[in-house]
């Protein structure tokens, strides 16, 4: 194969956000101490690392598992967790490593408070996400969730709502939504609980999308906040390809010489997009 001689450079602002950091530097110091650790769900939405914590150790289990477990340690991650988390495992003699995220911390408090106000709360996220299954256990699912405004029956909704948004979704659909809701007659109380990593990763991803001919998107599939981002690249760079593993990469992606940018989530960890660098650098 002839070599394409690719100019490879990594977005220095991509990679972990300072929760998910968080979160693996409490697990792995727990691992060195004791060898295993359960973690309730994935810890991160990417596979690669988790197949990398799990061969430290750490065993991913799900609520059906957590009820059963007595006397041991139990991670959570920085999505968060529903009250019935703590209940259970004050129950069960559990301890909590709670590595929840201090932004989504703040999100539930604060939507823990509309609903003692009596509000009608209206939250943006994904249904099923970790995240927002946290989020909705504060208020008794008594909450509205929606993915898009087209969800909705705009014509049946009450007159003043509150509206919340998971911390991974894209500002501008946020905005977005709210003024579409405003333009209906609904007066919206909007609080913007959009993590600002994740907001200021947008803004700088669209000035480095625009700076390479390719741009290879590194993300695990199960990632919100990949799948934001990667559109924001795409919007800005035809060329963009969302890959998850080394050997996801299409070698005719790429023409001699050219410029190629490698970003990703705020669950990308940064060895793996070094990985895909080491890998481009050598076509």
């Amino acid at each position: 194969m002839v070599s394409k001689s690719l100019s490879v450079n990594i977005d220095s602002n991509s990679g972990f956000c300072f929760g998910v950091v968080y979160a693996i530097e409490m697990a792995e110091d727990v691992l060195d101490e004791q060898g295993y650790l359960y973690c309730l769900g994935d810890i991160v939405h990417n596979d690669e690392e988790v197949n990398r914590l799990k061969a430290k150790g750490l065993r991913i289990i799900d609520y059906e598992i957590f009820n059963t477990l007595e006397n041991e340690k139990v991670l959570i991650r920085a999505h968060g967790e529903p009250p019935s988390t703590y209940k259970k495992a004050i129950e069960n003699n559990i301890t909590l490593i709670d590595a929840t995220c201090p932004v989504v911390l703040k999100l539930q408090n604060r939507i823990r408070n509309s609903f003692d106000k009596n509000e009608t709360i209206f939250l943006m996220g994904k249904k099923g996400h970790a995240e927002v299954t946290g989020l909705m256990g504060q208020i008794n699912n008594e909450g509205i969730v929606f993915s898009d405004i087209t969800e909705l029956e705009t014509e049946k909704l009450p007159a003043e709502i509150t509206l919340y948004t998971q911390t991974t979704k894209s500002k501008q659909k946020f905005k977005e939504t709210r003024e579409a809701l405003e333009a209906k007659g609904i007066k919206v109380n909007a609080h913007d609980t959009i993590c600002s990593q994740v907001s200021d990763r947008d803004s700088e991803l669209r000035s480095f999308a625009v700076s390479f001919d390719v741009i290879l998107f590194v993300s695990g599939t199960k990632s919100s906040n990949g799948k934001v981002l990667y559109n924001v690249c795409k919007e800005q760079n035809p060329r963009t390809y969302f890959i998850s593993r080394v050997d996801e990469i299409n070698f005719d992606w790429f023409g001699s010489n050219e410029r190629v940018g490698i970003c990703g989530a705020t669950s990308t960890p940064m060895w793996l997009m070094e990985d895909v660098k080491k890998t481009l650098e050598q076509l």
